[in-house]
C-alpha cells in the first residue's frame, strides 16, 4: 500500500533541512550514490509547499498522488541500478500551461477554469520517461501575456529579494518556486522573456531555447511562431541536465569551458537604452569580472528596426489565437492584459506579413553581423522588479514597467536566438548571454564559464 504524504514524517536531519537550498543535479547524484532516497526527497518538497506561507501564492496546486508514485517508481530504479538518467528521482514545478492529464491547467485565467487535459504536455510526457517528479504547477501571468507577474485574477508570486515586488513573468510562480526552496528547478514557458525575467529578478539561471528546439504540444499557447520552453534552476549545469531530459537525450558534455579567448559583443542598440541605476551599475561589474575574454562594444541598427517590427508581431498573433474565447467574457480578465491582447486587433493582415517578411531577413542579417563573435551579452532587463500595489493601482505605470521590463529579452525572441540569464551577485540583476539558434550546446558550456566567474 503506497504511503501517503501525511504518513509519512520529515527526519529532520541536517541533510533534509539542506535538501530545499541544493540544486536538481546535486540532489541527483546523491540519488545515484544512495544517500537520497526519492520518495523521502518528494515528500520533503511537498511539505515543504503545504507549510509555507507563501505556498499558496507560488503554487495553483500540487500533484502529490501523481508525485509520490513517481518518486516510488524512481526509487525502485535506483535500488535496482537501472536509473534513466541523472534526474531520475529529482522533483520539478511547472508552469501551469503544460498540460497534466487528469490535473486543472488554466493558464493562470478565470476564461479557463477547472479545465482539465486528458494527456499530458509533450515535454512533461517526455520528462516523466526520464524519471523527473512532477510536484505540481505554479501560478502565472495571465495567459502568458506580461513580464511582470502581477495576476490579481489567480494569485501574484512575490520576489525573493523584496515580498512587495513582482517576481517576473510570466513565469512567476515556477521562478518564486525555486528562489523559495519549494522546487529544486523549474519548467517555464518564454514567448519575450517569460522564462529569463523571473529568473534574473529571482537571482536563478534561466535558459530560453531556440523555437522549435523543444515541442510545445500540450502547451497552452500564447504566441505559436515565438513560444519556447525552457528550464529556471540554480545553476547551469541544473538548466542543460533539464534540457537534456526534456529533449529525451543523453546529457550533454559541458567539458572545456572556458572564457580565455572568447570574443563577447556587447549589444549597446536598444538592449542600453534607459537603464535604471542598479542594473547599468550590475552590467560594468560583470563585465569586469570576464577575465580572459575579448569584449567588444557593437551597434546593430537593425536591431532596433527588429524591436519596431514585433509591435506588429506578437499581439495580432495572441489576439488570433484568444480573440473568441476573449470575447466571450472578457470581464473575466485584468483589463490591463485584457488591452494587451485586444491591442492587436488594429494591425492588418498586410502589415502583419509584411513584418514577418522583413524580420526573417533582419534575422539573416543580424547573423552575419555578430558571426565573428562567440556570444552577445546584455543586462537581462533594464529595471528591478516594481512594486506589485503600485502596478495594480496604476495601469499606465503597468504597461510601460511591463515593456521595459521585456525590453531586453524581447530581443533573443524577435531574433530566433538562444539565451542564458545568470545571476550576477546584485539583486535581481541577471546577465543575458546569447547565441544563434540550435546552439544551445555551446551556449550552456559558455555560460557555465561565465558563471565561475561571476562566482
Amino acid at each position: 500500500m503506497r504511503p501517503t504524504v501525511a504518513s509519512l514524517t520529515k527526519k529532520g536531519n541536517k541533510m533534509q533541512q539542506k535538501w530545499s537550498t541544493m540544486s536538481a543535479s546535486a540532489l541527483g547524484v546523491e540519488i545515484g550514490a544512495g544517500r537520497i532516497d526519492p520518495v523521502d526527497l518528494a515528500v520533503h518538497f511537498l511539505d515543504q509547499i503545504g507549510g509555507h506561507h507563501l505556498g499558496p501564492r507560488i503554487y495553483a496546486r500540487t500533484t502529490p498522488a501523481r508525485a509520490m508514485a513517481e518518486a516510488e517508481a524512481s526509487a525502485l530504479r535506483a535500488k535496482k541500478g537501472l536509473r534513466r538518467g541523472p534526474m531520475d528521482g529529482v522533483p520539478i514545478s511547472w508552469k501551469d500551461l503544460f498540460d497534466t492529464s487528469g490535473t486543472v491547467t488554466e493558464a493562470g485565467s478565470a476564461l479557463l477554469a477547472g479545465r482539465i487535459p486528458d494527456f499530458d504536455a509533450e515535454v512533461l510526457a517526455r520528462a516523466t520517461r526520464q524519471g523527473l517528479v512532477c510536484l505540481g504547477k505554479t501560478h502565472m501571468s495571465e495567459l502568458a501575456f506580461s513580464g511582470l507577474g502581477l495576476n490579481p485574477v489567480t494569485a501574484t508570486p512575490p520576489c525573493v529579494n523584496d515580498l512587495d515586488a513582482v517576481s517576473g513573468g510570466s513565469s512567476s510562480g515556477a521562478a518564486a518556486s525555486v528562489a523559495f526552496g519549494l522546487a529544486p528547478a523549474a519548467i517555464g514557458s518564454d514567448t519575450g522573456g517569460s522564462v529569463r525575467v523571473p529568473a534574473a529578478w529571482n537571482d536563478l539561471v534561466g535558459l530560453k531555447t531556440s523555437i522549435g528546439v523543444l515541442p510545445v504540444t500540450g502547451t497552452v499557447p500564447l504566441c505559436p511562431r515565438f513560444d519556447t520552453i525552457g528550464p529556471i534552476a540554480r545553476n547551469v549545469t541544473d538548466c542543460a541536465l533539464l534540457l537534456a531530459a526534456l529533449q529525451g537525450e543523453p546529457a550533454m558534455d559541458m567539458a572545456g569551458a572556458s572564457l580565455h579567448g572568447a570574443r563577447l559583443a556587447v549589444l549597446d542598440t536598444v538592449a542600453m537604452d534607459e537603464l535604471r541605476p542598479e542594473p547599468a551599475r550590475g552590467f560594468e561589474t560583470a563585465l569586469s569580472r570576464l577575465t580572459g575574454a575579448v569584449i567588444q562594444h557593437i551597434r546593430l541598427p537593425i536591431v532596433s528596426e527588429a524591436m519596431t517590427l514585433a509591435g506588429l508581431l506578437f499581439a495580432p498573433e495572441a489576439y488570433a489565437i484568444w480573440r473568441d474565447t476573449i470575447e466571450a467574457a472578457p470581464d473575466k480578465m485584468f483589463r490591463p492584459i485584457l488591452d494587451r491582447f485586444r491591442s492587436g486587433a488594429g494591425v492588418s493582415a498586410s502589415d502583419y506579413i509584411a513584418a514577418w517578411h522583413r524580420l526573417a531577413e533582419i534575422r539573416v542579417e543580424y547573423q552575419a553581423a555578430v558571426a565573428g563573435f562567440d556570444a552577445v551579452i546584455l543586462p537581462t532587463s533594464a529595471i528591478l522588479p516594481p512594486n506589485a500595489a503600485r502596478l495594480l493601482a496604476d495601469d499606465a505605470y503597468f504597461a510601460a514597467e511591463n515593456l521595459l521590463a521585456l525590453r531586453n529579452t524581447r530581443i533573443g525572441n524577435v531574433l530566433d536566438q538562444c539565451v542564458v540569464t545568470l545571476p550576477t551577485g546584485q539583486p535581481s540583476f541577471g546577465l543575458s548571454i546569447m547565441m544563434n539558434a540550435g546552439a544551445e550546446g555551446r551556449l550552456l558550456r559558455l555560460s557555465l564559464a561565465v558563471e565561475g566567474a561571476l562566482g
